[in-house]
């Protein structure tokens, strides 16, 4: 084998025995200096400070998932937004214009969700 094959991975594995005493002596810093207080909370499944009820259908208002839909819809558009900032520095005026495209499809989208009261909270 050659000589730069070892070296590397001796390297690579001097790295990872580093990370994993890391991860061991701060999970081992957590243990021993984290508060121990022992509560009847505790022990259920979620805490989050409110007692569980005994029924377990609740209604969740629509609301929450149309602002989360609007979100990922923009959410989308920004990871678009990115690459086509690096090939625009290259490229030739088309990419331009179908960015500009995108962008007026999407603010026709969020128009159109302004105008249906989407986007009230009330």
């Amino acid at each position: 084998m050659p000589e730069s094959f070892i070296t590397d991975w001796t390297t690579i594995l001097a790295v990872a025995a580093v990370g994993f005493a890391a991860v061991l002596g701060l999970f081992l810093a957590s243990y021993i200096l984290a508060p121990k207080r022992k509560s009847a909370d505790k022990g259920l499944p979620y805490e989050c400070g409110i007692r569980p009820s005994k029924y377990n259908w609740s209604q969740v208002n629509i609301r929450y998932y149309i602002f989360a839909m609007l979100f990922l819809i923009f959410d989308v558009e920004a990871v678009f937004l990115f690459p086509w900032a690096i090939i625009f520095v290259d490229s030739v005026a088309a990419v331009f214009y179908e960015m500009l495209i995108f962008i007026a499809i999407l603010l026709f989208g969020l128009l159109y969700a302004w105008k249906r009261g989407a986007l009230q909270w009330n």
